[in-house]
């Protein structure tokens, strides 16, 4: 049952490319992301059944105002990491634009969802609790059932069969999953900085220690983890930005945002996941599984999955046809809210569109 609803209108470069498609396609050129231009876009925000009962999740709808048809291969639906809602990694406007003004522009139907326990969707109660009184809660398991749930109400309210899907990080797993199970209801997928089996210890998002059903994190952790293994030469993103990204995000928490010094908080099933599974050597999905096509893309000077996870993941994908690694230069684990953005968009956009008519 749909319990909100809103609607307002509003006015490359790569280190490496690997694909195993044998030709490459002469179709028309690629819009260059920097140059979609102004053209009015219509954002809707909705809260819809998660996949158990009470659970309700934040969808945000982006589209041009003149798209009035939708098809299967033009609906796009992203979903977040481990610690940040979807919203301010897919939907901060910077410099007068964000990914989702993007792709609205170049003619996608595109939506985001926060999973349970991220931003605008239902917080679940262990969260109104002291973090030590529960063990860990929302893993990639829990996860997927929201995004599945997500994911069927988009195509129901678009009357597709299938959607292009999209994560980042930790949403790169719930994704996976999904597609593992649902590939006909698949048309691409997009991992964004892959999880996959880690050979450095533990991930940035642990610290260490017992664990209880959440974490939180400040706004100097963020800044830490971020600029984790940079060279103090290095900026891949403007100050402002990083304070744009902050204030978005700490705000989105109803309770962390009226701390001193403020915080979000994050459910820790992922956390758990990864001592039991990616860093004991042992994966959650099996990548035979996916049948889709599927693009790996990641930047450089990502810490938080390095790229080794995306160059061990790619050979596994022996069934997803085409698919294609990209690496990316001068970026980070946030890359695309950082100076190479569009590089990341380009990317994305020519793998969504491939052999697509308009």
């Amino acid at each position: 049952m749909l319990l909100r609803w809103l609607s307002t209108v509003s006015a490359l470069t790569t280190l490496a490319t690997v694909s195993d498609s044998a030709a490459v396609r002469s179709a028309s050129p690629v819009p260059r992301a920097a140059q979609v231009g102004q053209a009015p876009l219509v954002m809707e925000e909705f809260m819809v059944p998660g996949g158990d009962p009470g659970i309700q999740l934040y969808v945000r709808n982006k589209r041009l105002a003149t798209l009035n048809t939708f098809s299967a291969d033009h609906v796009l639906l992203f979903v977040h990491g481990a610690t940040y809602p979807a919203e301010t990694g897919f939907d901060l406007t910077l410099e007068g634009v964000s990914w989702m003004d993007v792709l609205a522009r170049q003619g996608f139907d595109v939506y985001m969802v926060d999973i349970r326990g991220y931003g605008q969707s239902s917080r679940p109660p262990e969260m109104d609790q002291p973090a030590e009184a529960n063990h860990p809660i929302v893993d990639s398991e829990v996860a997927a059932r929201d995004f599945a749930a997500a994911a069927d109400w988009i195509r129901t309210r678009r009357q597709v069969p299938r959607i292009n899907v999209m994560g980042h990080s930790w949403g790169t797993v719930i994704t996976a999953r999904y597609a593992t199970q649902h590939s006909d209801k698949i048309s691409r997928l997009v991992l964004l900085a892959p999880v996959w089996l880690r050979q450095d210890g533990a991930s940035l998002t642990d610290s260490g220690g017992a664990l209880g059903a959440y974490r939180t994190v400040t706004i100097e952790a963020a800044r830490k983890r971020k600029d984790t293994g940079l060279r103090p030469d290095v900026k891949p993103q403007p100050d402002a930005w990083f304070d744009a990204w902050a204030q978005a995000t700490f705000a989105s928490d109803p309770v962390g945002s009226k701390a001193n010094p403020p915080y979000v908080r994050a459910p820790n099933g992922v956390v758990q996941e990864g001592r039991i599974f990616w860093s004991a050597g042992k994966a959650v999905y099996d990548p035979a599984r996916i049948r889709v096509p599927t693009l790996l893309i990641l930047a450089e000077w990502d810490a938080d999955t390095p790229p080794y996870m995306a160059q061990t993941l790619y050979p596994l994908l022996v069934n997803a046809h085409p698919k294609k690694l990209v690496l990316l230069s001068q970026g980070t684990h946030g890359i695309m809210n950082e100076l190479e953005r569009f590089s990341l968009f380009d990317e994305v956009y020519r793998f969504l569109s491939d052999g697509l008519q308009s």
